[in-house]
């Protein structure tokens, strides 16, 4: 008898085990290998492109720009459409109000000759907005001069049976966030009612602070018994329905970039895990990952008054960007 009770308890704890390891494969495994190396020196191209990230964000992100900082939002969101205006783009506005005032998502599009609404696309976005009195520099101006970045690297690139929308979000922040006030909800609401063929969404959330030193990284529970505790990678990560997505565009990354990389799979109820705009496009069914610094879990000016323009590393956000640029010509090919 005891022997049985051995044998069941064994087996129990090999099915235990075998689904453990099943899960952690599925959530955490990824494509390609991470760049390990030391950092390598700053090219002309990222020096270049740094100085343009620096100019996008102390323009957007100097001041509180928000509904209950209304002029500066605006001024925000005037100056991302005449810059996407000098790459030769026609920005889409959708407009709508909130507590008496009118706010508006940005857009732009490459398409292919010939696309019609049923042209399959892909999302790349970022939430010009901040939360209340913080400048929001980091959080999101980072993400938000990548993607006027992205635009102008990616002007003119051939299409061929893909759409790309670069969009601009208004309203992420909290008091907003996961309701149907939040720009990015209004957006994919707007895809999925129209019928549209979303291969997936990347959000460009926070992407501007590194450090490396040991200590500088924390992470919410389990992940803080996997991952390096030293705050010099960019994370990817993806809401449930968004693992082959997310491997294509880690997968891509990560043959072009030399840039330390982790990431995977995660439900909502993690903290962090959906804390950005591809929340909204999970919501409506569609495949959905964020790329991050992580935040709150390495930046401890976020949220506060100090998200100034002097803190983001531009030259690192520029490398990132430019990784970015031939992921997202792959994904398109």
């Amino acid at each position: 008898m005891i022997r049985m009770v051995a044998l069941s308890l064994a087996g129990l704890l090999v099915l235990l085990l075998a689904a453990l390891g099943a899960a952690y494969w599925y959530s955490l495994s990824l494509p390609g290998e991470p760049y390990a190396g030391p950092p390598q020196p700053v090219t002309d191209a990222e020096r270049d492109v740094a100085q343009r990230l620096r100019k996008h964000v102390e323009a957007i992100a100097s001041e509180p720009h928000n509904i209950q900082h209304y002029p500066v939002l605006e001024r925000s969101a005037a100056y991302i459409e005449a810059e996407l205006k000098a790459l030769g783009y026609e920005p889409q506005a959708q407009v709508y109000d909130v507590g008496g005032k009118s706010v508006r998502n940005i857009a732009v599009e490459l398409a292919p000759p010939g696309a019609d609404p049923h042209t399959p696309s892909i999302v790349v976005g970022a939430h010009y907005d901040s939360y209340g009195d913080a400048p929001g520099a980091n959080d999101n101006g980072s993400g938000s001069a990548a993607v006027l970045e992205l635009a102008r690297l990616l002007k003119g690139m051939p299409l061929k049976d893909k759409r790309l929308r670069l969009v601009l979000f208004v309203n992420e922040e909290p008091p907003y966030d996961r309701t149907p006030d939040m720009g990015s909800y209004r957006y994919a609401k707007m895809l999925k009612d129209s019928g549209e063929t979303l291969l997936g969404m990347i959000s460009l959330e926070t992407i501007g602070e590194f450090s490396d030193t040991p200590g500088s990284q924390k992470y919410p529970f389990p992940f803080d018994m996997i991952f390096s505790d030293v705050a010099n990678f960019v994370a990817f990560v993806a809401l449930p329905g968004g693992r082959a997505f997310l491997h294509d565009v880690v997968g891509s990354f990560r043959r072009h970039a030399q840039f330390p990389t982790i990431g995977g799979t995660a439900p909502d109820n993690i903290p962090g895990i959906g804390w950005s705009d591809h929340w909204s496009f999970w919501m409506v069914g569609y495949p959905a990952i964020m790329i991050t610094d992580t935040a709150l879990f390495r930046y401890r000016e976020y949220h506060t008054p100090e998200d100034t323009p002097d803190q983001v590393d531009y030259e690192k956000l520029a490398r990132i960007t430019l990784g970015l640029e031939p992921t997202l010509r792959d994904l398109l090919r």
